[in-house]
């Protein structure tokens, strides 16, 4: 009876001790996909990388010779967060050039004031000569105010406004880039020997 009980107990005991041990690995699996997670690029295409890396949000580029290069498209603290960040590739006048778009939101307040700002932006990059050829932001600012209309300060009123900076960005099919805003619109061109983009030539 006495080995009867033992054997019991000792089973139980073995039981729990498994089944610790199989929710500690499961735990250190999570840790370790949400760490992996956080290093995966932003976007990717070819042999190109979108990802932030050393203070910076850059483009990493694998040569064939597995040595890897970097266009660097601008300093990054870490609170930077890019959302909806696209790569793409297309042809404009026989070069293969590769489309970057992304958003940035931020947004401030104040007892008197509230700010929300999202920025949309597009670049154009040539990664053979590793050169950012045209960069593009469009920014809409949504803000909200209290207004006083006395020097006292007794009467106010909240005014809502709708600010607009920059130019809206349009790729066009045949890799030609228009660009409009309230006060004037434009269409530029590649030009594959000066490795810029520049208005058509009249």
């Amino acid at each position: 009876m006495k080995k009867l009980v033992l054997l019991v107990l000792l089973t139980f005991v073995c039981t729990q001790t498994f089944a610790q041990k199989k929710k500690g690995g499961a735990h250190n699996n999570t840790a370790i996909s949400s760490s992996t997670a956080a290093k995966l690029p932003l976007a990717k295409l070819d042999n190109l990388l979108v990802e932030i890396k050393t203070g910076n949000f850059q483009v990493s580029i694998a040569d064939k010779d597995n040595t890897d290069s970097t266009l660097v498209i601008k300093p990054a603290e870490d609170t930077f967060k890019p959302l909806e960040c696209k790569l793409s590739s297309y042809k404009s006048n026989g070069s293969l050039l590769y489309l970057l778009t992304w958003v940035e939101k931020s947004a401030t307040k104040t007892d008197l004031k509230s700010e929300d700002v999202l920025s949309n932006y597009s670049c154009i990059l040539e990664v053979t000569t590793k050169k950012l050829v045209f960069s593009n932001t469009e920014t809409t600012s949504h803000i909200i105010e209290k207004v006083f209309l006395d020097k006292g300060k007794n009467a106010s009123e909240t005014q809502e406004k709708l600010r607009r900076e920059g130019y809206h960005f349009v790729l066009n099919p045949d890799g030609s880039i228009f660009l409009k805003n309230k006060k004037s619109e434009k269409i530029l061109f590649y030009d594959a020997a000066k490795i810029e983009y520049l208005p058509k030539k009249k």
